[in-house]
């Protein structure tokens, strides 16, 4: 492949996020995945149809709650933005 260093750099860079958060998902999803698949607990069809949430929905409905979420109007936004100085560019 013939990249630019840049473009090696953006490679880079996405292998790397990549590998974090699925570093990071994969401990929950699996303990979320055994809870599911062996308990027998109130809120379980709560909690299923939470974690398929993502999957049903169009990514155009998911990106507006996201943006609802951590604009700079949302609550997780605000919260960030005030105490953490994290502002999100959307």
């Amino acid at each position: 492949m013939d990249l630019a260093p840049d473009e090696w750099n953006a490679v880079r860079l996405s292998i790397k996020v990549a590998t974090v958060a699925m570093i990071a998902s994969l401990p929950p999803g699996i303990l979320i995945a055994l809870v599911l698949a062996r308990g027998q607990f109130w809120g379980k069809t709560l909690l299923n149809g939470l974690v398929h949430l993502p999957l049903i929905l169009p990514p155009v409905v998911t990106g507006y709650l996201l943006l609802l979420t951590f604009g700079k109007r949302g609550p997780a936004g605000a919260f960030l933005a005030e105490h953490f100085g994290i502002v999100f560019s959307f």
